[in-house]
């Protein structure tokens, strides 16, 4: 269902998303006043924690470069018609390649040809662990969200082996790999803006997050400036209709998968390349699940998707500074509030959409009941 056939553009990706967002703050804070907390407090602490400082906006940021991947991953597929649960396996299978492939060749390269190594091979693994699912539904009739659903539990039992028995160095106890030599690990942010002669605190935020919008950018060019993207997206909107106009349905379900794959491929970069410096067993820790709540609120457009990643990033970071600021506010307490975002701007904003379309049309009405 969309609400597009009764919104205006821009009060679909804009306006909806804020009515749906303030409703759920509402809520939650009802939830908040409950249990005997002030929402108004616990609102000011999330806010100052994730905006309030350059360290707290470097985490936020940082959160954010996660989500826009995995964001951008659900979109594309959902454009193609498809619903893609897989991005956790298909981000940790990405995570995998950039780590092998870091391990591998950074103790003989150099870092300008090995992070574009590292950035392709994350991709590629990435979508190749999702053409098999689109196969499956393409060719086969099995359904995409079942088949990812299983490749998420699989592809995280490869990793576990991987590491265990084989990437783990002798006489260690941590599931880790070693370290990668320096020439695999992207610049933080602090080191970057020094190299310009600006001063920045120290946090995990690093380039990735320039490679997280440089993606936005060419999946919104890809998908309303291409040939590509508009076959595509005719098969998202009519596979029938798509077929009578020449379009296989077929290959397009194949593109959609391979592209959503390899987005959420890149997580790596930003988790293992950016921060750890090494291959972890929990780097992707639920983001491609919170990449089906982003893409539901950014409207599944690539501008509302960094918008919404934002947001996930700060209510990440600034939930982190209630539980530790706020006593008796619980990490749990966080959850909930993420939950009721997810529940309001999912499956309650076809309950709230109709209230704005009828705000919306007060403004257009004639005196004497008339429409414009």
């Amino acid at each position: 269902m969309s609400t597009s056939h009764t919104l205006p553009r821009w009060a679909d990706l804009l306006l909806l998303p804020a009515v749906c967002l303030a409703v759920a703050l509402l809520a939650a804070g009802g939830v908040v006043a409950l249990v005997g907390q002030d929402p108004q407090a616990v609102l000011v602490v999330l806010v100052q924690g994730a905006l309030g400082t350059p360290r707290g906006i470097s985490y936020t940021l940082y959160y954010a470069t996660t989500f826009i991947f995995t964001g951008l991953a659900v979109s594309v597929a959902h454009h193609g018609g498809l619903f893609n649960i897989g991005g956790e396996g298909q981000a940790i299978l990405g995570g995998l390649g950039t780590g092998l492939v870091a391990l591998w060749l950074s103790p003989s390269l150099p870092a300008w040809l090995m992070l574009p190594l590292m950035v392709l091979a994350g991709a590629l693994f990435g979508m190749l662990w999702a053409a098999v699912p689109a196969y499956l539904q393409a060719y086969r009739g099995s359904h995409v969200v079942i088949t990812t659903i299983m490749f998420n539990f699989i592809a995280s039992s490869l990793l576990v082996y991987l590491l265990v028995n084989h990437l783990r160095p002798t006489g260690t106890m941590a599931v880790e790999s070693k370290a990668f030599a320096q020439s695999a690990r992207l610049p933080s942010m602090k080191d970057a803006l020094a190299w310009l002669g600006l001063d920045w605190p120290a946090s995990p935020l690093n380039l990735s997050l320039l490679l997280a919008l440089l993606a936005a950018l060419l999946v919104y060019l890809l998908l309303w400036w291409t040939r590509a993207g508009y076959h595509l997206r005719a098969v998202g909107a009519s596979p029938a209709a798509a077929e009578y106009a020449g379009i296989r349905s077929q290959r397009q379900v194949m593109v959609a998968m391979a592209i959503s794959g390899a987005l959420a491929g890149l997580v790596g970069m930003n988790e293992i390349a950016g921060v750890s410096g090494r291959l972890l067993l929990e780097f992707v820790s639920g983001a491609g699940f919170t990449g089906i709540a982003v893409a539901l609120m950014g409207r599944n457009h690539p501008l509302g998707i960094v918008v919404a990643s934002l947001l996930f990033g700060a209510l990440f970071q600034g939930g982190a500074e209630v539980a530790f600021e706020v006593r008796g506010f619980s990490r749990d307490m966080v959850v909930m509030l993420q939950g009721f975002i997810v529940l309001f701007s999912g499956a309650m904003v076809y309950v709230i959409a109709p209230g704005v379309v009828w705000v919306l049309s007060l403004g257009t009405r004639k005196p004497g009941g008339q429409h414009g």
